[in-house]
């Protein structure tokens, strides 16, 4: 709970002072230094805590995951091909449902890939602490599944804020946006557990989602509310997607017996 209470107040005070400052002003190089500090909250406030409880034997090990780079390629390929799968999914629905294909995005798959490996170690910001730190031990009272719903409402939520912040807003509808990212997280989780614990993977996969979401493109304006419940067919079609893999996921889960799952240091 520590962890939680922390992280959201670092976090929602830069995120809210932002969104006061670009009221005013566009957003400048002393706004975008707000934004970073509060995306890295996760992180910093895990880095902190394990510090305090475990020294810095305890920080080596938690960091040492986002250098855990010897897996399985399926599940490299898991990390980056999911979340675009989904969205080619999202299109022949949609194809089938309209009559019609969506509004596809202009960037090249090319680029594509540049922009999630070079963003990759962005995501250290979040991804130490959420999965590297708050997941497993939610994970050790309720179980991977269950935890990784709980996590994920709480990720979507930490989002809030932003919604907020003119130029930065997601353009989409906040409670189905957390829908989202509560299935999304069941995804992490799977890839976490089935990884042995790499952050370097829970990394490349976040990475890979920002990246790609645009393929299909599914934001529309909200005029100020993000509490509206307007978007394009493809945004719910997205998060529709997302979990019937979450759902397929959590079965799995919880046909591992609790002896049977991997023992992670916490």
């Amino acid at each position: 709970m520590g962890f939680f209470l922390l992280t959201f107040a670092l976090s929602w005070t830069c995120f809210s002072a932002l969104a006061v400052l670009a009221r005013s002003a566009p957003i400048g190089v002393a706004g975008y230094a707000v934004l970073l500090l509060g995306t890295f909250a996760p992180s910093i406030v895990a880095v902190w805590l394990t510090y305090r409880a475990e020294g810095s034997a305890g920080v080596a090990a938690l960091l040492d995951r986002i250098l855990r780079w010897q897996v399985g390629a399926r599940w490299y390929l898991f990390a980056v091909a999911l979340f675009p799968a989904i969205k080619l999914a999202v299109a022949f629905t949609h194809r089938v449902l309209a009559g019609a294909w969506p509004r596809f995005g202009n960037e090249s798959p090319a680029i594509i890939l540049i922009a999630t490996i070079f963003s990759t170690p962005v995501q250290a910001g979040e991804e130490v602490g959420w999965r590297g730190y708050a997941l497993p031990r939610m994970a050790a009272r309720l179980g991977f599944g269950r935890a990784s719903l709980v996590l994920g409402a709480i990720w979507g939520l930490w989002h809030l804020p932003l919604f907020f912040v003119q130029g930065e807003d997601y353009g989409q509808p906040f409670f189905v946006f957390a829908m989202g990212t509560t299935a999304l997280s069941v995804a992490f989780a799977w890839l976490y557990v089935n990884t042995k614990g790499s952050l370097l993977l829970t990394m490349l996969m976040h990475s890979a989602v920002n990246q790609t979401v645009g393929i299909v493109p599914d934001t529309l304006a909200q005029t100020g509310n993000p509490f509206s419940l307007r978007a394009p067919l493809p945004f719910y079609l997205t998060v529709g997607f997302l979990w019937v893999a979450a759902a397929y996921f959590l079965v799995r889960f919880s046909r591992i017996p609790a002896a049977g799952r991997p023992k992670m240091a916490v």
